[in-house]
């Protein structure tokens, strides 16, 4: 293993300037949710180079199939997704957007070119290890139902089926040089809410009158925040916020309806599917008891994701191993969400984070932000680390 990990370390070193060039390329070119036509074209021209075969799926998706030399069949998966965000990054960046409003603003192009330079790597490796990996490019993280869901639909944990699946993320909380595990539920499911309270509009000056909708939308809120302070458990995890309301009245005119855009976020499926069902009993019993109309519509998200002992343990170790415990973090709840939960709900997965935060040289801005960015020094050890990790799995 000592030789392995030196060789990965090198070939990590010799690959890192091309996956810089790989991420600033798809920086340049970002994508939305299922519109990944151009990054999936570009996956297929790497892999062919590489001679790696591989296959479409969920229309932009690519899954490629690194076999080993050696006799095994053992078969493990990595996954990165590819899509960007509707966000106009900041101006001045020289592998800044190319595509106004557009942005890899978390990080989808670090982890697709990391998953292009750790198959680099592993087809060089290919006499050092056997069994087969398969390179998950996904498409669809950001918007419902998620391209993972899509794609295990579509059998990508299928012929042959992963005994398991790895993922990384990047994380600007984190110190580039670091990585972050926890072992057991991380992230949490999110729900998307769509409500909107019809009344009665009319004069501000009469409001006898009217049915105001935006005292009724006042007192919904209110009363829905007790979904978590008075019907949670308080050891699960739950979070209710609305992000948006539009009630397009004036000072002097009261509107006929207001309509409300929010998350639901929980660690648990039972108690997710009762907070649906209490969200929807409380705002239309609210609005009906005031002659008003709610009509609601709670749209399930991604599941919860769980991050399996004995394969995060693993993982965990081979961190330790690559990079020195003192460079791996135990990582906190995080009531964010994200697609991979659709294959830790359906397989043996690990999700972990990637350190590309740069206090010194001002590089923390959060995720989903006009001025996300990477200290890129990370590409190096993302693209050694998952080899390693895959490299572990396969030969232990």
């Amino acid at each position: 293993m000592a030789n392995i990990k030196s060789d990965i370390q090198q070939l990590a070193k010799k690959y890192f300037s091309e996956t810089v060039e790989i991420r600033r390329h798809l920086h340049r070119n970002p994508e939305l949710s299922f519109e990944e036509y151009n990054t999936s074209a570009y996956v297929k021209t790497t892999l062919e180079k590489l001679g790696i075969p591989y296959q479409s799926m969920a229309n932009t998706g690519v899954v490629g199939l690194i076999t080993g030399d050696l006799e095994s069949g053992r078969v493990i998966a990595l996954r990165a997704d590819m899509d960007a965000l509707p966000i106009t990054e900041v101006e001045g960046r020289e592998y800044g957007s190319q595509n106004i409003g557009v942005m890899h603003a978390c990080g989808h192009d670090v982890h697709t070119s990391s998953l292009l330079g750790v198959a680099k790597i592993l087809n060089e490796l290919k006499p050092h290890f056997g069994g087969q990996v398969k390179l998950i490019f996904q498409p669809g993280e950001e918007k419902l139902p998620g391209g993972a869901s899509i794609m295990i639909k579509e059998g990508v944990l299928n012929n042959p089926s992963p005994e398991a699946v790895f993922g990384q993320h990047v994380m600007p909380f984190i110190e580039v040089g670091k990585v972050g595990f926890r072992s057991g539920q991380y992230m949490a499911s999110c729900d998307e809410l769509f409500m909107t309270i019809r009344g009665k509009g009319g004069h501000g000056a009469q409001p006898h009158q009217n049915i105001d909708p935006i005292a009724i939308t006042a007192q919904v809120i209110s009363a829905l925040q007790q979904v978590v302070s008075r019907f949670a458990d308080p050891r699960i995890p739950t979070v209710l916020s609305w992000g948006k309301i539009i009630g397009n009245g004036a000072t002097n005119i009261i509107p006929d309806e207001v309509y409300l855009e929010g998350t639901f976020r929980t660690f648990n499926e039972e108690w997710r599917a009762q907070a649906h069902e209490k969200i929807v009993k409380i705002a239309t019993g609210i609005a009906e008891s005031m002659d008003a109309i709610c009509d609601i519509e709670v749209r399930k998200g991604y599941p919860y994701l769980v991050n399996e002992p004995a394969t995060t343990a693993l993982a965990r170790e081979a961190a330790i191993d690559y990079l020195g415990e003192e460079n791996v973090v135990e990582l906190d709840l995080w009531p964010a969400a994200e697609d991979f939960s659709y294959y830790s709900q359906a397989a043996n997965a690990c999700f972990y984070r990637l350190g590309t935060g740069n206090s010194a040289k001002g590089i923390h801005s959060a995720v989903h932000t006009p001025t996300f960015d990477i200290d890129e020094d990370a590409l190096e050890l993302s693209i050694g680390l998952m080899t390693y990790i895959a490299y572990s799995k396969l030969t232990k």
